[in-house]
């Protein structure tokens, strides 16, 4: 009885040693790689007659101490069969699993036909890793965090902190304003925005989102909002679409508000905390959506070799790369607030759609998911006193770190450069709260 314990213990480490080798994902799974018992038969009957060849055909015999052995083994196979017949009912349950598993093979990853290539390596091949795990290729992009994306260049990172420090010692403090779209007048606002920014509900949301206790606005409602009553001369507007239809009816509401589309700011989600494939997918659709576009419009003219005073370009770039909300959330980075704030100087700026969790300093935050109000135009419009008092300003330092137009290459376009006035960086004086009159700023 010891010994045959031996053997299946022996038997046992074989099988997981086996198994390690042909890239099995589990003894079991030894059966699928080699094949079904019929073939595995029939190699057997080969080897069996290739070896009676190659031997001659010579027969073996057995001593009386093998016999012996043997039937010592037998006795006492049988003797634990019959004291414990649970045991060979299991093992005929086993044998039988085994045999179905021959016969029906069920698909549990790509290492079985993916042996051998460079496929087999996750990283060689992320769409089939993807299918295989549920992770997503984005998961695998580095250094995608606003903390350790700039780490490898000093120079940006310095001028990501000064634009924040220059951009938190402007702002406006954070007013809020609770209201209902269908009968609100855009111009109650008193105010010309230099950034809008909005975020609306999509009925997609519903869909895709399993979002169900907020009221859904269609494209044709979303359309009908007077922005165009509250944008600046020269502005630019952020309109966050989805994935779907809302590429293209979103460059329709750009146009009736008077904007051109000159961006579109994609946001791809990770799900590297919770793997998985989506559940939610559009009626007939083969692939899973992961991202939503952002769009951006302009209106008036804004040149980036030229207006260095209102934006300050390619300081981010037009990818937000971060972990998908939790499902029922329609929650979006926080990260479009800091592109918005590091590329326009102006420091008018208006968030439609918003909620108490998007309440920001430096923001006009209005919506019908807030739960109380604040704004007051006339304190909030006492901020920016002066011709220049909208603008954020610019310090040297920050003016010599950015990037900037490279130089222009024929005469024509370097006179017209030398002919125009040349920026002088300001700092707008500021309002505290509660003062009434502007504060004289201090040089740094």
């Amino acid at each position: 009885k010891e010994m045959l314990s031996n053997l299946k213990e022996k038997t046992r480490k074989r099988k997981q040693l086996l198994a390690q080798q042909l890239g099995a994902a589990s003894v079991d799974d030894i059966s699928v790689i080699l094949g079904t018992e019929s073939e595995r038969k029939q190699l057997r009957s080969k080897s069996n007659e290739a070896s009676a060849v190659h031997s001659g055909n010579r027969q073996r015999t057995l001593s009386d101490n093998d016999l012996n052995r043997g039937c010592d083994q037998m006795k006492a196979c049988s003797r634990e069969a019959q004291q414990n017949p649970a045991a060979d009912d299991e093992y005929d349950l086993k044998n039988e699993r085994s045999v179905n598993a021959d016969e029906i093979g069920t698909y549990t990853d790509s290492s079985t036909f993916l042996k051998g290539t460079q496929s087999a390596n996750p990283h060689n091949d992320y769409c089939q890793h993807f299918v295989d795990t549920g992770q997503r290729p984005q998961n695998f992009i580095r250094d995608v965090g606003l903390a350790d994306r700039f780490e490898e260049y000093p120079k940006l990172k310095e001028l990501i902190k000064l634009k924040d420090e220059l951009i938190a010692s402007t702002a406006t403090p954070p007013m809020y304003l609770k209201t209902n779209f269908k009968d609100f007048d855009f111009r109650d606002l008193r105010c010309k925005f230099d950034v809008i920014l909005v975020e609306p509900p999509l009925e997609e949301y519903q869909r895709s989102h399993g979002v169900t206790n907020m009221k859904f606005w269609s494209w044709d409602e979303i359309m009908r909002l007077a922005i165009e009553d509250v944008a600046a001369q020269r502005s630019f507007i952020f309109l966050w679409c989805g994935s779907s239809d809302g590429l293209d009816l979103g460059r329709q509401c750009l146009r009736k508000w008077g904007f051109r589309r000159c961006e579109d700011i994609c946001w791809i989600k990770t799900n590297a905390k919770n793997p998985g494939h989506s559940k939610n997918l559009e009626p007939k659709a083969i692939f899973q959506r992961t991202k939503e576009h952002c769009l951006m419009g302009i209106k008036g003219t804004v040149r980036r070799s030229t207006d260095g005073d209102f934006i300050h370009a390619n300081i981010d770039i037009d990818l937000i790369i971060s972990e998908e909300p939790e499902y029922g959330s329609i929650e979006k980075p926080e990260e479009i607030f800091h592109i918005i704030e590091h590329f326009c100087l102006g420091r008018r700026r208006l968030h439609i759609f918003g909620r108490d969790t998007t309440i920001r300093p430096g923001w006009v935050t209005i919506g019908p998911g807030l739960t109380n109000s604040n704004f007051n135009a006339d304190t909030y419009n006492a901020y920016f006193d002066g011709s220049n008092g909208h603008l954020t300003g610019c310090t040297e330092r920050i003016e010599s770190l950015r990037p900037k137009s490279p130089p222009p290459k024929n005469k024509n376009q370097q006179q017209m450069r030398s002919s125009m006035p040349p920026i002088r960086p300001n700092v707008p004086p500021l309002v505290r709260p509660g003062s009434g009159r502007p504060q004289p700023n201090s040089r740094r």
